[in-house]
């Protein structure tokens, strides 16, 4: 595994970027999934609930599945470790102290950051701040 372990050097580091398109959390329960490929969910999980799964809003609109919430993914354009300890909590309580969600996702090479759309813009600029 490779990648910045050292906090200082990801927060000064990283480029965040507005990822393209509006996003949602959906949750399928009590139905035969069928071919999830044709909704090319960024993300999944498994929960007791049901499958849990990040995809556009186009997608989920075109599939007639509910959600409560739209969101702008952000990614931070740094390649950290997954054994780094404490990005997470950084940026997430930057975007608190600000009233702004945070739902965060660690893929193997990057952290994304899924915030209101309405907020989008200003948790960029605030994630922005840690390179300045």
């Amino acid at each position: 595994m490779s990648g910045e372990t050292e906090l200082d050097k990801l927060l000064s580091l990283m480029q965040p970027r507005l990822i393209e398109g509006e996003y949602v959390f959906c949750s399928l329960s009590d139905c035969k999934y069928g071919d999830l490929a044709e909704l090319e969910p960024l993300a999944s999980y498994q929960e007791t609930e049901g499958l849990s799964l990040l995809l556009s809003r186009l997608k989920a609109d075109d599939a007639g599945l509910r959600y409560d919430s739209v969101f702008r993914g952000i990614s931070l354009s740094i390649h950290s470790n997954l054994n780094a300890v404490g990005l997470t909590a950084v940026v997430s309580n930057k975007l608190a102290s600000h009233g702004i969600p945070a739902n965060i996702i660690a893929a193997h090479y990057h952290d994304h950051i899924f915030v209101p759309t309405k907020r989008a813009e200003l948790a960029l600029q605030l994630l922005s701040e840690f390179a300045a």
